[in-house]
């Protein structure tokens, strides 16, 4: 049923336009460039007939198909992860993959050393022999977090504009931007968008259908220090820079994301800048478990609260709530995953249902009233120059979509 060339095709064109989204900015989106996709997505649906809405100022597009109820919606992000430049991106297919390393640059922008997605270290590969791959040139990422969703629903609208006499449920879409950021649901219009109940269209290996997500905040330290000439500094000089190693030595190390997974939960240090006279440290917080997490949150003001004990009121704290775990809301709403499931075995694939290491726009979708768990999109390595993505997995989530309408 699908249209496999057109579906590489659109794929290949969306990954080329530069989305990449910017963190700290108050505007949304925060990049206009993401504007330069949702605009050829609105003009790819208005062919389609698919009534679609281009939300002008906050870069949303909308649309939707004609079809029994209830309604039944579809969301990705049109935006890339600040991660990783998304300018310039030079995807090219490795054909019939034979389990080898894969050179993707001879010279990477640091140095000389060559850039290779090596199944050594990536031993997800060894599931792709055979299947053609796509990959970056290494000096990007590919952009398949999240176009290769967009491209999926694409098709799947294509599919039933196409073939309008096939039963369908009536059929919704949302193209968000700011993902990456967090910020994907800020402007949502939930009655624009049609659906009572959804599935993003962004997650990664084959199979994988999520509905457990973390419980998410940041949090930011800043440390004001007294900056005074080193040689008359005794007693005088505050040292922020210095303080902030020390403030950050106090997080356990075995609470990161390179030591943990599953459910289990993490501090990471995303940013550390500053000087004598100031600093910064900046943390994203992540549990599965609202109880841990509370306690996570409440063990960065106790930090806090003891460096400035220990050296004076130095340190201020800003914590952030992003989004929350939405397995407890999805509990009411199990027969979404079971319909993923159905339509995973009926393509000969084993779905697996796993918590997602991350967020989506689903989270804060299900608690602003429409459930939205999380489907694979045959993308892997997301936000960085190892992105790759399987071509005959897109073709089978791709299936998905269009099995999930009926």
């Amino acid at each position: 049923m699908v249209n496999n060339k057109e579906l590489l095709e659109r794929f290949l064109r969306y990954v080329k336009i530069d989305t990449q989204s910017k963190e700290d900015e108050t505007v949304q989106p925060s990049t206009a460039k993401q504007k330069d996709l949702a605009r050829i997505l609105f003009a790819e649906l208005k062919d389609l007939s698919a009534d679609p809405f281009f939300d002008e100022e906050y870069g949303y597009v909308y649309a939707s198909l004609p079809g029994s109820e209830p309604a039944l919606g579809f969301v990705a992000h049109m935006d890339t992860a600040p991660a990783a430049s998304g300018t310039g991106v030079n995807p090219r297919i490795v054909e019939n993959y034979d389990g080898g390393k894969i050179i993707l640059n001879n010279h990477s922008e640091a140095g000389t050393s060559p850039v290779i997605l090596d199944p050594d270290y990536f031993p997800e590969l060894h599931s792709h022999i055979g299947e053609d791959l796509i990959v970056t040139d290494g000096t990007t990422l590919l952009g398949a977090d999240d176009k290769a969703g967009v491209a999926e629903i694409m098709n799947l609208f294509e599919f039933y504009a196409n073939h309008p006499e096939i039963p369908h449920r009536r059929l919704c879409l949302a193209f968000t931007p700011d993902e990456e950021v967090g910020r994907g649901t800020e402007h949502f219009d939930t009655d624009r968008f049609g659906a009572k109940e959804a599935y993003t269209v962004d997650g990664g290996k084959m199979g994988e259908i999520e509905y457990e997500c973390f419980n998410a905040a940041s949090a930011v330290i800043k440390i004001s220090g007294t900056s005074v000439h080193p040689g008359d500094a005794k007693n005088k000089m505050v040292n922020a820079a210095a303080l902030a190693v020390e403030c950050h030595s106090m997080l356990p190390q075995a609470e990161t994301p390179e030591h943990t997974e599953g459910y289990e939960g993490f501090y990471m240090l995303g940013e550390i800048n500053g000087s004598c006279e100031e600093a910064y440290l900046k943390y994203i917080i992540r549990d599965h478990d609202r109880e841990k997490f509370e306690k996570r949150k409440a063990f960065m003001q106790t930090i806090t609260d003891y460096m400035n004990r220990k050296y004076g009121e130095y340190f201020t704290l800003t914590l952030n709530d992003q989004y929350y775990n939405m397995a407890d809301l999805m509990k009411d709403h199990l027969h979404l995953i079971e319909n993923a499931k159905k339509a995973l075995k009926e393509l000969g694939v084993n779905a697996s249902v796993i918590p997602i290491r991350g967020g989506t726009d689903g989270a804060k979708l299900t608690y602003m009233g429409v459930p939205c768990p999380n489907l694979c999109t045959g993308g892997y390595n997301f936000h960085g120059r190892y992105e790759y993505a399987s071509v005959q997995e897109m073709e089978i989530c791709a299936e998905m979509l269009i099995k999930l309408a009926q």
